[in-house]
Parts: structure tokens; C-alpha cells; sequence
């Protein structure tokens, strides 16, 4: 029983992470129009949540091993709840934007905290694949039921009720955590806390998100992006030269010899840069070109979610079967069948039954795919890692997604002719086969990771 109580806190944690960043997209005309945002700063309401998640990652799992996986979970969720109210108190564009940044850096602490407790919690193998399983379904439906959810919130409450939702789940999340994770032992000596590595990689990153977010939208040759470029490059590069001379440093340089989770990163990259992007496409689908409500364009993403979170229940008993490399290269064969029949069944008169095919096609794809990269990626790894192996593993998942997302709206924005609804409807089934291209490939390389660890 305590271990099932642990299990839901865990996954609750990973539901309010997927929800905030979904839940947002239905409620951004309403933000817009009562906090007088200009139109080309509305993105930051978004945007400033995924900088700074992925900024700050690899700095979130290292604090988790460092100073303790419990008292990291409760001080992120904790983080969440404040954020969360000042959000919903929000008067200024300006706040809101700072607001969704410190949202970003709870999920950061949170992510990797959440996972590293659920692979040291369960033991590697069946109790810790379902354990995976069982957070997965609850992240895989929070990205599809944020916009159901957002939608009814705004509908009936308004724009703030979809900041408020989180208050009293990440207060009761926190509360649970600490009285049901084991208890964390003395925090380790801060002198071996990597503070440049941790200052560089962190800059670096989230200087490295910030252009691929930004850049498209102000330009590739905009000062901001120029400037956050060759930072980022330098931050960088910086963060090599200093993990090759600390004595304790962030990135353990064993962990790059650890081929599941160098697999694994690759492998979420991909994830993220395709799965990931396509509610995107699919919202601007749903309300531009069929002229769905707040609420309906939630309700569509309805069985997408109920789909997904079949897909990781299926995912962790097909890694019973078959085994994890294999069933990963399903999953991405059946998320490009999927996107191939979701692109050929968008059209201008924005049927919904059509799309069910390739709907439930990457559904189960996408749920079973995201089961079993972090299975690959906790894999083998000792406790005293699990937080930064995390951290490794979910920002190439945040960092595939921005430069995936940014490459894709590049494509459907160049690729529209002829007049605006046509266009936008070119644009985007042009970026849907592009990620069903895109996973025709991860099958290639699913496939041939699997080749080598079963050769292993």
C-alpha cells in the first residue's frame, strides 16, 4: 500500500508538470486581451516556462542527488504552488512572464527529482517498468488533458483559474511527498557541489533554448539571437573545459560511457521533436482551420489522451514480451504510420472522424515510445546518479523539443501557398509528414540500438 500511495504522489507530480505545459495554449487569447499583451510577446507566456525548464535540468538533477531526492521534490512542488498563485493574481504582462519562468525552474527541480525516486524507490526490472508505466500514462495524459482542461477553465472561471488549478495539488503533492518518500540522508558536502559547471551549464543551456525558441519568430540574425548564440556557444564550451578538471564534477564523464543513457538521450530528442510538437499543429488545426471552441478543441484532444496512456500500459507489458529495444522500435513505427494517416486526413472542412485513425495510431505509439526511453535511460545506472542521469536524459528531451518545434513551424510557414486557409492548411499537413518523417527515421535508430544491445 505505501508503495502504491508513493506511486500516485510520483505520478501526480508528473501530471501537474505535462498539464502546465499545455494549459496555457486555449487560455492565451483571454491572457492576451486582459493583461494587454502585444501580440508578438504572447509566445513568452509559453516560451518562458520551456527556457527555463530545460535551463535548468541538469542543475535540478544534481541538486536531487546532492542535497536529496525528498527535500528536492517538496521544495519544487512547493515552488509550484507559489508561482502558481502569483500567476493567477497576475496585473502585468511583465509578472506573468517572471511567473512562468520560476514555474519553469520548479519543473526542473521536479522532473528529475520525480524520476530519480521512482528508480530508487523500485528495483530495477518489472516493479520499476511498471512504476514507469504508471507515470508515464500520467505525464503522456496531462500534455492532451491540459488543453481539455484548459478549455473548461477558461470557459467558465477565466484565464487566472488555469493557474489556481495547481495551488492545491502541488501544496497536497508536497505534503504527500514528505510523508511517504524515505527519508533523505545528510545533504553531501557542499564543496562537492560543481558551482561553475553547474553556472555554465545552465547558462549554456538555457541560452541555447532561448534562440531556438526566439529565433524563428525575431529572426536568425536578430541581435538577441546572434548574441544568446555565441554565449552559448562559449557557456558551453566552458562547461566541457571545467568537467574535465573538476575533482566532483556536474556530469560525471562515466555517465557518456553508460551507452543506455547516451541511447536514451538520443532517443528523447527525437521523441520530443516529433510526439511533442504535434499538439501544436494539431491546436492550430483544431481552432484556426476548423473554427473549434476553447472547450471543443480540448474535448478533440480527448482520445488522443485516453490513447497515450493506453499506449504506456501496453508499452511496459510489451517489454515483458519482447523486450525494450524492440518495443521502442514499434512504438515509433506505429507513431510515423500515424502521422503519415493524420496528415493525409487534414483537410479544410475539419471533419474529427477522419483523424481517429492516425490519432490512436501515435497514440500508442507515442505512449509506448515514451515508457520505454526512460526504462533505457535508468537502466544500469547507480543511485547515486539516478538525479543527474535524469537531468541528461530530460533536457536533451526539452532541447530536442525546441529546435524540433522551431524547425517545423520554419517548414509549415515556408511551405504555405495560395490563400490564407490554404495555406496554413498546407503549412501544417507539410509539418505533419515531416514528423512522420522524422519517426520513420527513430525507428532506424531505435532499430539499430536494439541490434547493438542485443549483439551486447
Amino acid at each position: 500500500m505505501h508503495a502504491r500511495l508513493s506511486l500516485l504522489v510520483l505520478a501526480l507530480a508528473q501530471l501537474v508538470i505535462a498539464l502546465d505545459f499545455n494549459i496555457v495554449y486555449v487560455a492565451l487569447p483571454e491572457i492576451g486581451a486582459g493583461l494587454g499583451f502585444a501580440a508578438h510577446d504572447l509566445q513568452w507566456v509559453v516560451s518562458a516556462y520551456v527556457v527555463t525548464t530545460g535551463g535548468f535540468l541538469l542543475l535540478g538533477g544534481r541538486i536531487a542527488d546532492l542535497l536529496g531526492r525528498r527535500r528536492t521534490f517538496v521544495a519544487a512542488a512547493l515552488v509550484y504552488a507559489a508561482s502558481s498563485l502569483v500567476g493567477g493574481l497576475s496585473e502585468s504582462a511583465g509578472v506573468l512572464v517572471a511567473v512562468r519562468a520560476v514555474q519553469g525552474i520548479g519543473g526542473s527541480l521536479l522532473f528529475p527529482a520525480t524520476l530519480s525516486l521512482i528508480n530508487t524507490i523500485y528495483a530495477e526490472g518489472p516493479a520499476r517498468n511498471r512504476a514507469l508505466a504508471v507515470w508515464g500514462a500520467a505525464g503522456a495524459g496531462g500534455l492532451c488533458f491540459g488543453s481539455l482542461l484548459g478549455g473548461v477553465l477558461v470557459e467558465a472561471f477565466g484565464w487566472p483559474s488555469v493557474f489556481y488549478v495547481n495551488v492545491p495539488v502541488a501544496v497536497a503533492i508536497a505534503w504527500a511527498g514528505w510523508r511517504l518518500f524515505p527519508a533523505d540522508g545528510p545533504a553531501t558536502d557542499v564543496r562537492r557541489f560543481d558551482v561553475t559547471g553547474a553556472l555554465t551549464a545552465t547558462g549554456g543551456i538555457t541560452l541555447l533554448v532561448f534562440l531556438l525558441v526566439h529565433a524563428p519568430e525575431a529572426g536568425w540574425t536578430s541581435r538577441p539571437a546572434v548574441l544568446s548564440a555565441v554565449l552559448s556557444l562559449i557557456l558551453l564550451a566552458l562547461f566541457a573545459v571545467v568537467e574535465t578538471r573538476s575533482r566532483h564534477p556536474l556530469v560525471p564523464a562515466r555517465l557518456f560511457a553508460h551507452r543506455g543513457l547516451v541511447a536514451a538521450m538520443a532517443v528523447t530528442a527525437l521523441y520530443s521533436a516529433t510526439f511533442s510538437s504535434l499538439p501544436y499543429f494539431l491546436t492550430l488545426y483544431f481552432q484556426t482551420v476548423s473554427g473549434y471552441s476553447a472547450f471543443a478543441t480540448g474535448l478533440a484532444f480527448l482520445v488522443p489522451a485516453v490513447v497515450t496512456a493506453l499506449g504506456t500500459q501496453a508499452g511496459e507489458r510489451a517489454v515483458a514480451v519482447v523486450g525494450v529495444g524492440r518495443m521502442l522500435v514499434g512504438g515509433m513505427f506505429l507513431g510515423a504510420a500515424g502521422a503519415a494517416a493524420l496528415g493525409l486526413a487534414l483537410t479544410t472542412d475539419g471533419s474529427y472522424p477522419p483523424l481517429l485513425p492516425g490519432i490512436v495510431l501515435l497514440g500508442l505509439g507515442q505512449g509506448a515510445a515514451w515508457t520505454g526511453m526512460w526504462i533505457v535511460a535508468a537502466s544500469g545506472v547507480a543511485p547515486e546518479d539516478q538525479g543527474v542521469a535524469s537531468g541528461m536524459a530530460s533536457t536533451t528531451l526539452q532541447v530536442g523539443g525546441a529546435v524540433g518545434l522551431a524547425l517545423l513551424v520554419a517548414l509549415a510557414g515556408g511551405t504555405g501557398q495560395g490563400p490564407p486557409d490554404e495555406a496554413l492548411l498546407t503549412g501544417i499537413r507539410t509539418a505533419v509528414f515531416a514528423i512522420a518523417a522524422g519517426l520513420g527515421c527513430g525507428v532506424l535508430l531505435t532499430l539499430a540500438l536494439s541490434r547493438t544491445a542485443t549483439a551486447r
